[in-house]
């Protein structure tokens, strides 16, 4: 198993979701992983949200130790698709602010979320050169796929991720999946694919080696 790991010294790192929540979910260890480091400054680009859910993004981004406050647009939520130039002109807009980021997490791809898959397509052809690596984000679509990279997750990690979230989203409490079982769950399942006790899950198109 070879292990990737950020360069010594000063490193962005950008976030990026199409929800409130979805970063959090999706890699919310790695941003408590990455933030208790003093030369990892992590920026985050949200592309819908209600008011209420904007708070909660607000909130989510100091709790989880990011350097600045989310920028947040008012896409439509399940709509990015038909919104297709001015999401791609959002992202075009991050980008101009944070150009040279030394890793970048997004949705997949291939998510059965539309909103998540146009992020995961797109990203890609704005940021050319940085690591990508694309989170999952488990629901009742049964999506997750077959990950290629892992970050193991000490347990106090991945119990303050939990924690957060709870915190940090309390209109998605009653959602029937939302509760510590679901989440502790599926890091539990990667942790054993990692041979760790607790992971986060990633897939990556493309990986640069330096030596």
């Amino acid at each position: 198993m070879t292990a990737f790991r950020l360069p010594s010294g000063p490193a962005t790192v950008l976030a990026i979701g199409a929800h409130p929540d979805d970063i959090e979910i999706g890699c919310g260890g790695a941003l408590l992983t990455l933030g208790a480091r003093a030369d990892v400054a992590i920026h985050s680009l949200i592309l819908t949200g209600t008011p209420q859910r904007r708070l909660e993004a607000q909130d989510a981004a100091r709790a989880f130790g990011l350097a600045e406050p989310p920028v947040i647009h008012d896409f439509p939520d399940t709509r990015l698709p038909a919104n297709w130039d001015a999401v791609k002109d959002a992202l075009h807009e991050f980008q101009r602010a944070h150009p040279q980021p030394d890793l970048i997490f997004v949705p997949r791809a291939d998510d059965a979320h539309q909103d998540h898959r146009l992020l995961g397509t797109l990203v890609p052809t704005v940021w050319r050169g940085p690591t990508v690596l694309h989170y999952e984000i488990p629901k009742w679509d049964g999506d997750l796929g077959r990950p290629n990279v892992y970050l193991p997750l000490e347990p106090e990690v991945a119990r303050r991720k939990v924690e957060l979230l709870n915190q940090s989203f309390p209109s998605q409490h009653p959602h029937h999946w939302w509760d510590d079982e679901f989440f502790h769950g599926l890091m539990r399942l990667r942790g054993v694919e990692a041979v760790a006790r607790y992971a986060e899950a990633f897939t990556t198109a493309k990986l640069t080696i330096g030596v």
